[in-house]
């Protein structure tokens, strides 16, 4: 990065005080909106955009080596849509117009995939901060994985601006802490630090001393100010530069809504009520009464700056293509992308000798050591659970200081982060990853889970220890309504599966998608396996999220649906019913509906209105497909502290009290 002087900063301050103006005219437009963070960290988007703190080729938004930025405070998000412009990405000035607009690429907050240079769907206070770790742990391992002694191909930064928000955020707290540990010296979060929070000054809610703060989580951390662009251009080449194995803060402070003299310096800067001083603030920002502005001698300075990054990405393309004729395979894993999971992964995966009654947990443990040898991608965390989740890769080496190539990832009691985390490893695209932990802290990740299904993120969840049969931990620690929470979430897959080959299928679906993030809800205890019908028959089942599992014979009088641990009971009672009684294994149900019309009949026929429901959870999410003359066999109570079989006899989880209740129905 070069110097500031005279000259680059008189052009820097204009292009900052016109990002201003860009943000202003585009809030006041539409009377929505926030101006605080766009005004006061204008100089801080000049020096990242417009005089080399970014390394981004505009015309390449996805170019592998580009220096991440993530807008961690999305609700400035006028701020990165007005900097993406100046910057020559694929978003014109109609789409600055167009805010907040149905049909927009400029959405109220950043959302990926909708807008060229978003790197990751931020709004909630503090996912982006650990977005950020996300991308630089998968930077630091693709690094490891992929640089060679001849060739570096990556060695990015990735920055995250954040304020007073993302940082009283638990999952920020959470994510710095991994980062320090780590040492993941390629991140440099950008603090705007201005004193105000959206109701009140800061002082009103914090006290906290930020660089001692972050220097005790094993931190860089320095204080600027923020309208100084010699300041943060130098802060930043500081922070590019360190070699001490610490992750960077800059303390940019800064004048929250800078430019609109009525509200700047205090909260009612935050939202878009200082948009109604348009007028004047242009003047104050010695700008022309006309609207949208950008001046030639701007436009001139950024086709400079796209000159450069030209120049800067041709000689990595040229080292890329060097790198790559050097180590072809090497190469074919990292351009696999999509492909890195074979179309015929289900097949790879060993089948279970006949009998095998582990729990689903056991199962998962067997099957992901499977498919870690297809797939050279995946990577696997766990919430300090790895003993109790099983999803250790087997000499996959722990992702650490010592060696970023590590397959197994240690995120410690940070259950909320380990979700972003996995969330920004997802959006950055190079690899696959899981996390794991007990289903009932599944709670703690709901903010990221519902992210990761909202940016359509192929991240995969391991929760455990799944219902009422976790036994004597008790009822803070048996999830029944959690199962069905998650399954109001759109696009996420909940898959339960009822043995070991349906677990086999459960974690081949789940890294098939692509589209979308997966939970695979497993038991602590020991189920049977449903050997009366076929291996195929249970995986392809569970592919399609529903299956007959046991067929009636004569004509049919009643279906018996289930899930996980309590498809056995569903087998048991139908065993006592007779004739007529058909089993269904509901492993998933949204891949269910994703099936045909004419599959959903065959499985579940209209005709027969006499069906039960089992499952050790919340009877709520399986009224479509009880009807209303259907009855739940389910848990709509919390759990009991006592062995797993006596629980399960009192709430109800048995063959006899399935038969009893079938029998009462069909009466």
């Amino acid at each position: 990065m070069k110097s500031i002087n005279d000259d680059s900063a008189s052009v820097l301050s204009q292009a900052a005080n016109q990002a201003r103006g860009l943000a202003l005219d585009a809030i006041h437009k539409c009377s929505s909106g926030h101006l605080g963070l766009p005004l006061g960290c204008a100089e801080i988007g000049a020096v990242l955009f417009g005089a080399g703190g970014l390394r981004y080729q505009a015309s390449a938004p996805k170019w592998l080596n580009r220096d991440r930025f993530i807008l961690s405070g999305g609700h400035g998000s006028m701020f990165l849509y007005s900097w993406l412009h100046l910057a020559g990405y694929d978003l014109p000035l109609d789409e600055l117009k167009n805010f907040r607009q149905m049909g927009s690429e400029t959405p109220g907050h950043p959302e990926f995939n909708e807008t060229p240079g978003v790197e990751a769907t931020t709004g909630p206070l503090g996912q982006g901060i650990a977005n950020a770790v996300g991308y630089a742990l998968s930077a630091k391992r693709a690094a490891a994985v992929y640089n060679t002694s001849a060739y570096t191909i990556f060695d990015q930064h990735v920055f995250a601006l954040h304020g007073d928000g993302c940082l009283q955020e638990g999952v920020a707290k959470e994510a710095i802490a991994f980062a320090g540990h780590n040492k993941l010296d390629n991140l440099i979060l950008i603090y705007d630090s201005n004193d105000v929070t959206l109701d009140a000054m800061a002082d009103q809610t914090q006290s906290e001393d930020a660089e001692a703060y972050f220097r005790s989580q094993g931190w860089d951390a320095v204080t600027i100010d923020g309208h100084d662009l010699s300041a943060v251009a130098d802060a930043i080449q500081s922070a590019k530069d360190s070699d001490n194995g610490k992750p960077s803060v800059i303390i940019a402070k800064t004048i929250i809504g800078k430019g609109i003299n009525e509200v700047q310096g205090t909260a009612a800067g935050h939202g878009e009520g200082g948009a109604k001083f348009a007028e004047a603030a242009h003047k104050t920002l010695g700008l022309p009464e006309e609207t949208f502005y950008v001046s030639d001698e701007v436009r001139a300075h950024f086709a400079k700056v796209a000159e450069s990054n030209q120049q800067a990405y041709a000689a990595w393309e040229a080292t890329y293509e060097a790198w790559k004729a050097a180590s072809p395979e090497l190469a074919a894993q990292l351009e696999a992308g999509d492909a890195a999971v074979p179309a015929d992964l289900l097949d790879r995966i060993p089948e279970f000798e006949a009998g095998t009654g582990t729990a689903t947990r056991a199962s998962g443990g067997v099957v992901i050591n499977a498919i870690a040898s297809e797939i050279p991608q995946l990577i696997s965390g766990s919430a300090d659970l790895y003993g109790s989740t099983k999803n250790y890769i087997k000499d996959g080496g722990d992702f650490s200081p010592e060696n970023y190539a590590g397959r197994n990832i240690w995120f410690g009691i940070r259950e909320h982060a380990m979700g972003a985390i996995c969330n920004g490893i997802a959006y950055d695209g190079i690899f696959r990853c899981s996390g794991a932990t007990f289903l009932v802290f599944a709670d703690y990740m709901r903010g990221s889970i519902r992210l990761a299904a909202l940016a359509g993120l192929p991240v995969n969840y391991i929760f455990t220890h799944d219902s009422v049969g976790v036994g004597e931990d008790g009822p803070t620690h048996q999830p029944v309504e959690t199962v069905s929470g998650l399954r109001v979430i759109p696009n996420l897959d909940v898959i339960r599966p009822s043995d070991a080959e349906e677990t086999a299928a459960a974690f081949a679906a789940g890294l098939e998608r692509k589209d979308g993030p997966t939970a695979l809800i497993l038991t602590r205890q020991n189920i049977p396996a449903n050997d009366t019908i076929s291996v195929s028959e249970r995986r392809q089942g569970t592919l399609k999220g529903g299956y007959i599992a046991r067929a009636e014979k004569g004509d049919l009088k009643c279906i018996l649906m289930a899930t996980g641990s309590e498809l056995q009971h569903a087998l048991g009672a139908a065993e006592q019913l007779g004739e007529g009684v058909r089993v269904v294994s509901l492993p998933c149900f949204e891949r269910f509906e994703r099936q045909s019309a004419a599959y959903k009949e065959s499985v579940l026929p209209s005709t027969c209105e006499a069906r039960i429901a089992v499952e050790a959870g919340v009877s709520l999410a399986w009224g479509k497909y009880l009807g209303l003359k259907g009855q739940a066999v389910c848990i709509d109570r919390f759990g009991i502290s006592a062995p797993c079989p006596e629980v399960m006899e009192k709430l109800g989880m048995t063959a006899d009290h399935v038969a009893e209740v079938a029998r009462g129905l069909l009466a």
